[in-house]
C-alpha cells in the first residue's frame, strides 16, 4: 500500500493543450444508466468504451482479430472518453485531486497474455495528463466479451476537489 498525499491536478487542462490532445464529445449511455455519479469527494465513472460520437472505433478481441498494440490504442480512446465524461461532470480536469482506481477489462481470445501492455494504454495516458504521481492501483481482467463487440472497457474512480 502506498500512503501518499495526492498532488493536485492543477495543469491537467494545460497538459492536454501541450500534448495536442482534443477530447471527444462526452459519451452518452447505451442503456438505462448514467456516465458519472458523484458521492462526496468521489466521482465514479461507468464503464468507458473506445467509442466516439456513439461509434465504435475498434471492434474485436485481443489475441484474435486484434493485436496488443491495437488494444492499447483502444484503451487510450476509452480513457479519452473517460476524461471527457469527467470534464462534463466537473467543468475541468483540474478539479481531479487523485485517481483512486483504474479497472481495465479486455475482451480476449483464450490464450491472450499481454493484458498489462494493453492496460498501460490507459495508465500511460493518465500519467501523461495528471502526472506520474497520480497513478493508482488497477485491476486488469480478461473477459469473453464486452458491449458492442468492443475490445476494451475501462472504469475510473477519482477524487475531486470540493
Amino acid at each position: 500500500m502506498v500512503d501518499r498525499i495526492p498532488a493536485p491536478a492543477v495543469g491537467a487542462e494545460q497538459r492536454l493543450k501541450e500534448l495536442g490532445i482534443t477530447l471527444p464529445p462526452p459519451p452518452t449511455p447505451f442503456g438505462n444508466y448514467v456516465e458519472a455519479v458523484r458521492i462526496g469527494k468521489l466521482l465514479y465513472l461507468s464503464g468507458m468504451l473506445p467509442v466516439i460520437d456513439r461509434k465504435p472505433q475498434v471492434i474485436g478481441r485481443l489475441g484474435g482479430e486484434l493485436t496488443a498494440d491495437e488494444g492499447r490504442r483502444a484503451a487510450e480512446i476509452a480513457t479519452l472518453s473517460a476524461l471527457s465524461a469527467i470534464r462534463a461532470e466537473l467543468g475541468s480536469l483540474d478539479r481531479v485531486t487523485a485517481i483512486a482506481k483504474l479497472g481495465v477489462y479486455i475482451a480476449t481470445s483464450g490464450d491472450f497474455r499481454d493484458h498489462p501492455q494493453v492496460a498501460d494504454g490507459a495508465s500511460d495516458m493518465l500519467a501523461e495528463i495528471f502526472g506520474p504521481e497520480m497513478l493508482s492501483g488497477r485491476i486488469v481482467l480478461g473477459v469473453a466479451s464486452l458491449p458492442l463487440g468492443l475490445p476494451v472497457e475501462i472504469e475510473l474512480l477519482v477524487e475531486v476537489a470540493e
